[in-house]
């Protein structure tokens, strides 16, 4: 789940499912995150999956309470059984339809912002919100300047 170019204003996408590797979270909260993606991405670096595109994160349900939390990469190999570990790496997909979707520049600590724009497009339009999917385009570093981050948002859902 990737756009080719970045998307300045909310658009009505298509995606197409994807196998992936996740790890999965259950009542999560935004506090958690930190230390769910610092565990997470290294063990799915180290899982052996084929790793075939950039990380993502996908929030079930409300993503300022407690939500549930896929992280992962898509792969060009589905995974044939769970992977353990540290954490355990299991078989996923990222899911096809209709979403919308908008590129987010600049630092993490201010996702809220676009994600309210894309919200509110995406509602006023009719469509019903589901699961939130953030794709990291950007590799975080130390050295990286957070206003050069790229975010691919994703809203998806279903149409009215």
């Amino acid at each position: 789940m990737m756009i080719d170019e970045p998307l300045t204003e909310p658009t009505l996408v298509t995606v197409a499912e994807e196998p992936t590797a996740v790890i999965r979270h259950q009542g999560v909260t935004v506090a958690d995150l930190p230390a769910l993606f610092d565990a997470g991405f290294p063990a799915l670096a180290a899982s052996g999956a084929a790793l075939s595109g950039p990380p993502f994160a996908i929030y079930h349900g409300d993503p300022m309470a407690v939500f549930d939390l896929q992280i992962g990469f898509p792969v060009s190999t589905p995974l044939a059984a769970p992977a353990p570990g540290a954490v355990t790496v299991e078989p996923g997909v990222l899911p096809s339809g209709p979403a919308w979707a908008l590129t987010h520049l600049g630092p993490y600590d201010t996702l809220g912002q676009s994600w309210g724009r894309l919200v509110a497009a995406a509602t006023a339009q009719g469509f019903v919100p589901g699961p939130f999917c953030e794709v990291y385009v950007s590799d975080p570093t130390p050295e990286t300047d957070p206003a050069t981050l790229r975010t691919d948002l994703f809203l998806l859902g279903a149409s009215a």
